[in-house]
């Protein structure tokens, strides 16, 4: 197991300073050559709907537990030396911000990889649900199958091939 003193997991309602994050990620190791960081919004629009606000579930403990073995996953998989995820549950509004993955490595190529790993289990594995207010009501937003396919292209086929 790689050490995860150097990554930090958080659920929360509250908002984020992704610089102040960065910032975090970077002190913390010396041999830090490159950060790759992603910020997901939320949107004014979903599959054709206008969107008024997004509520974000959770399941306490176990969230938080299925991203730590996500990024210890990367961790093995990419070498990387450390990493940041936040993740915000509750009520929020268009343009409002509501996951940051954010990563360091030696090289660029590792810190991308391993980010992009890392939010493709994030979108589609992690426990959250997410329950969008649209002019024709409340609907609980479904798995796309886009996200599925990104989560694909980083395990092996089945046949081998």
């Amino acid at each position: 197991m790689k050490d995860m003193a150097a990554v930090h997991i958080a659920v929360q309602p509250q908002d984020f300073d992704a610089s102040a994050e960065l910032a975090a990620l970077r002190a913390a190791d010396a041999r830090v050559g490159a950060v790759c960081c992603f910020v997901g919004c939320v949107r004014d629009r979903n599959d054709g709907d206008a969107v008024a606000s997004m509520e974000l579930e959770h399941y306490p403990g176990m969230t938080e537990a299925s991203i730590a073995a996500i990024v210890e996953q990367a961790m093995a998989r990419f070498g990387i030396f450390g990493a940041r995820v936040i993740h915000r549950v509750g009520l929020l509004q268009p343009l409002d911000q509501i996951v940051l993955v954010a990563v360091s490595a030696a090289h660029r190529g590792a810190s991308f990889e391993a980010c992009e790993f890392i939010m493709d289990y994030l979108k589609t594995q992690a426990p959250f649900w997410k329950k969008e207010q649209t002019p024709q009501g409340a609907r609980w937003v479904d798995a796309r199958s886009a996200d599925d396919a990104a989560l694909a292209r980083w395990t092996p086929a089945a046949d081998g091939g």
